[in-house]
This record gives structure tokens, sequence and C-alpha cells, in this order.
């Protein structure tokens, strides 16, 4: 292994030469309290950054064993780091030095491995120069200045704040417990009282101060649960039972904003996001129509059938989906995945799929309709599949029919009103004949296609948060609304090529490869999954919908 002193002469020798003498500081150096470890060099100055690593081993960083003797331990902790070397790098070197940028979610990230022998950080370097010339000065400074100073700030835990990474530990646990005692208590979602669900801006996750207009959460009486958790002690909230919730109210009382929450709560929350006791089952997924995408065998016989021209609805296909079929295709391809809540917005459906009024159905005879809308099919779903949905409806009232309970959102504040809504359900004056489907019809089960070969040579690349691509075709992933983390699309990737390559194998389906996968992250780490040995690259662990969700758009065909 190469000495520090060794990448300090290189950076002598090469110090005014042209851009890629830089290739010649890849290797490991062993510095007093770490090793270095430049894994790539950019080939060029407008080129993706270097990527580095450094490790730090345990008997310098000395962090507790005990808080990473737990996976949701590790994952508060790797957080933790990846903020306080993103801090750091903001104080002493902006301009030249990257890492995640972790937003008010917690999540399972490369950016940091720990474990009883070293902790490790993978970053960024754009290497220093003017125009294309080598600045060997400007990057001894980093090397031998800058970093050494984040390194003691970032990863030497008497030198953190052990306090505040104790609490994220703590919060990361009460989390766990949490999210299990939804199973236990028979509920789909919890949001304690005080939580802050508004946020600051239409671009900000930052919650809304109280002094700005936030009102904090509270539950009403008839919904309220109590819940004890280790570390916060006994908590109160709304808790919302299984089955079918609406959430109803006028324009602009806080709708959207209570869904908008659940949907994000899939995962923890930062200290002081306003969310942190606030959960939704994890597998839950925000649908909508998404006119324009890409179907490929997928079955949408529950909500659509008798197309003309015979086309099948089983095994369906096409390029340029309506507002209904994309909607039944998002429901159907989340179901799959093993979706067992979804979100829905009335603003973001095909008004078409949701529902079709009395006056619609005597014009148009059930035999010209080829859509059997959401709403005859929504009680079947739970009853047999046991798929909860919350619904955000605002004009179609029709819903009371089948709705389990009722929430009005009342200037944020919700109201239990289920009564209120069942007695005008039951008026007759105002009644409705929803033709209730008592079958939803079978799940899913594709299988997916070995395409090893096809993608040896082939090129999967991500740009920013909603955009993958797969040589020339373009993957659009920007109404996957829970992907929240670019460093998340690029997982995608690595699994996407992960999956086709080492997994799929003509026999097993969506649902299977994505478990095998899933588990070997779970046995090995997230490491495994990318190609780049050593350093993984950039990558947050999505959800198994998600990565779902890209193969489902792929251009080629890989499903049976």
């Amino acid at each position: 292994m190469n000495k520090a002193k060794d990448l300090m002469n290189m950076l002598s020798t090469i110090d005014g030469k042209g851009y890629k003498s830089y290739k010649l500081l890849e290797g490991e150096y062993m510095f007093e309290k770490y090793t270095l470890c430049i894994d790539h060099v950019q080939p060029d100055p407008y080129a993706p950054p270097s990527k580095l690593r450094m490790v730090v081993p345990q008997s310098y960083a000395n962090f507790p064993k005990y808080l990473i003797d737990k996976q949701c331990k590790k994952v508060g902790v790797i957080d933790f780091l990846t903020r306080n070397f993103q801090y750091n790098i903001a104080r002493f070197c902006p301009k030249y030095l990257f890492i995640d940028r972790c937003g008010q979610e917690i999540l399972y990230r490369t950016s940091v491995y720990i474990d009883e022998q070293r902790v490790e950080v993978r970053f960024e370097m754009g290497m220093p120069a003017a125009g294309r010339r080598i600045l060997g000065e400007k990057a001894k400074q980093i090397f031998f200045k800058y970093l050494p100073d984040i390194m003691q700030s970032s990863l030497v835990y008497k030198n953190i704040d052990s306090e505040a990474l104790k609490r994220q530990i703590n919060l990361m646990e009460d989390n766990e417990v949490l999210r299990d005692e939804l199973q236990r208590l028979g509920l789909c979602a919890f949001i304690a009282n005080g939580s802050i669900l508004p946020r600051e801006s239409g671009t900000s996750d930052k919650p809304l101060p109280i002094n700005k207009g936030a009102k904090p959460f509270k539950s009403p009486k008839s919904l309220e649960v109590s819940i004890k958790l280790p570390h916060k002690g006994r908590i109160s909230g709304m808790g919302i039972p299984k089955g079918i919730t609406l959430i109803v109210g006028g324009g602009y009382h806080g709708k959207s904003t209570l869904l908008k929450a659940l949907e994000k709560c899939i995962y923890p929350h930062i200290e002081g996001d306003g969310r942190e006791y606030v959960v939704s089952l994890d597998s839950a997924v925000k649908i909508r129509s998404e006119d324009g995408r890409r179907i490929h065998n997928t079955d949408i016989s529950p909500f659509i059938n008798n197309l003309p021209n015979g086309v099948d609805t089983r095994k369906f296909c096409t390029q340029n989906a309506s507002g209904s079929t994309s909607q039944a295709a998002n429901i159907m391809e989340a179901l799959e995945a093993g979706a067992k809540l979804l979100l829905i917005d009335e603003d973001t459906s095909a008004t078409n799929f949701m529902v079709r009024d009395a006056k619609m159905k005597k014009l148009i005879s059930p035999d010209k309709e080829p859509i059997t809308p959401f709403i005859d099919k929504v009680r079947s779903l739970y009853v047999q599949h046991d798929i909860s949905t919350i619904l955000v409806i605002g004009g179609v009232g029709d819903y009371f029919d089948v709705a389990d309970n009722v929430i009005m959102m009342d200037e944020y504040i919700p109201r239990n009103v289920t009564d209120e809504a069942k007695k005008i359900a039951n008026d007759k004056d105002i009644s409705i004949n929803i033709q209730a489907v008592n079958t939803f019809g079978q799940l899913p089960n594709r299988v997916l296609c070995n395409q090893s070969e096809c993608l040896k040579k082939c090129d999967i690349r991500t740009k920013g948060l909603n955009t993958m691509t797969y040589n020339k075709d373009k993957i659009d992933l920007s109404h996957v609304e829970q992907l929240i983390d670019s460093s998340q699309t690029n997982c995608i990737a690595m699994l996407v090529r992960y999956i086709l390559v080492n997994i799929a194998d003509d026999h097993k389906t969506l649902s299977e490869a994505l478990d095998v996968a899933y588990d070997i992250i779970k046995k090995r780490g997230l490491d495994n999954i990318s190609p780049y040995k050593g350093n993984p690259g950039r990558m947050a662990l999505p959800r198994k919908y998600e990565v779902a969700a890209a193969l489902n758009r792929w251009p080629d065909r890989i499903f049976y």
C-alpha cells in the first residue's frame, strides 16, 4: 500500500500537466489515522466527479457497538454520519467535495459503511484544474488539510454530537416499534397528536412553522389510539383502521396534506421534521393516472374488459396508455409488488376510472362500457385480498356507500364524520346504484424473462430523480411519487440490471425475483448489487415497488 507522502510527491510531479495525469493517483494511501482510497478518477474536468473512500479503523473512530447491533440502528447511524460529513464538507471544502444530500427521510445508503472493524465513507471529488491543466497545489490542500479536518469532525465518535446521534437511534427504534404496532392494532396508518403535517412551501419539504400558520395535529377521540414506545414513552394519535377510508373536506383544508404525509411516512423522518411519529404501512403505494406510459403484459381485466377489436386485457400492452388504463395498470402492478395499502387522490385520478354516476349508466348500457370503476371493486379488493385504500375525495360523495371510515379535514383538524356520511348514503332521495362486484379477481403474477445476453453491452444510466435511460430509450419515473432521492434512482438502475442478469430465469415471477434481490441485500448488504466492487457508487435503497415500477416501464419485452 502507498503512503501519504507518495500521494504528496505524485501531486507535485503532475502539477500543471494535462488532466488525464490525475489517473496516476488511483490506488490506496495510508495516512496516520485512516486509509484514503482513490477508486476512480474522472477522465476530464467536465466528467462526473472522481470516486473516493476514507476508511477509519474502529480502534480510532471508536463508535460503541450498541449503536450498530440492529439494522434499524445501523441505518440511523449511516444517515447521521452522511449528514455530518456533508455539513463539514460545506464548512471546509464545498466546491470540490460531494456526498449524498439527505432529505427529511432516513434512508439506507451506501454513502457510509460501518461495522465493528471500520467506518468507511464514500464520497466524490472534482479534481481541481485550470481548464484542463492540473492544479496540484490545490489538490494537496484538499487531500492533506481539508479531508483530514473533515474526517476528524465527522467520523470520530468523541468529536461528533453523540447525544444527537443517540436521539436519532432512539427515533429509529421507536419508528420500528410503531410500524409493528400497526399490524397488531389492525391499522394501516397512525398520525401522532402534535405532528406538523403542512410543509414550508411547495418546493420545500421542511415543516411549516407554527408562527406561520401550522396547526399541530389532533386526533378525533373516536379514532384516537395510544401506543407505548421504548424511548418516547406513551403517545396518542389518530389510528386509521384497515379497510376503506375517505379523507374529505373543503378545498385548502388539509386533505392532500394528510395524504402526502402518509405517502412520505413509509420512511422514518429526522428529528424536527414534524412527522417523526407518523407512519403508514411500508408497502403503501400512491396511485394515480399516468397518461402516455408503457404497459407490458399487465392483467387489467379486474377493471377493464371487453375492449373493442377483442384486445386481451389479461395481458394488456400499449406504448401510450390512457388515463383509465394507466391507473388500472398502476393498481395491478402495485398489488403484484406486494402493496397492502393504496393511497389515491381524486385530483390525480382518471374520473371515468373512479366512478360512473347513475345518469351515465342509464345512457351507456353496461355491455357498451368496458371500464368497471374503482368504486365497484374497492370493497372486494379489501374483503378478498386484505388490501386497504385511503382516498382523498372532494367531489364524489358516492364513495360514502363503500367507506368504512370518513375523516373530514376542517382547517387542518380531522373530524370523524362516518356516521353523518352513512346517513347521507342511506338517504333514499339521493341514493345511488353501485354495482359492487363481490370478486375482485386474481392478482398479477408475471414471469420475468432472462435478459443476461441483452444487458451485457447495454448502457443503463440515471439523470436526476425521475429519469433512467436504457441505451437511447428514456424511462420516465416522474409519476412514481414516493421516489424521493436521486440516489434511490441510481440504486433502481443497479437493481434492475442485477435482477435481469442474475436472478430472472424465465421461471421466477416478478414478485419472487424482487424477494430474492432484497434477501441478498438483507444478508450481504446493499453494496453487493453494485458492479463497482469496493466503491458501489451513490445508492439509497428504494422499496420493491419503485424497482418494479421501473421494470414495468422498461422499453423491451421482459414479462411473459
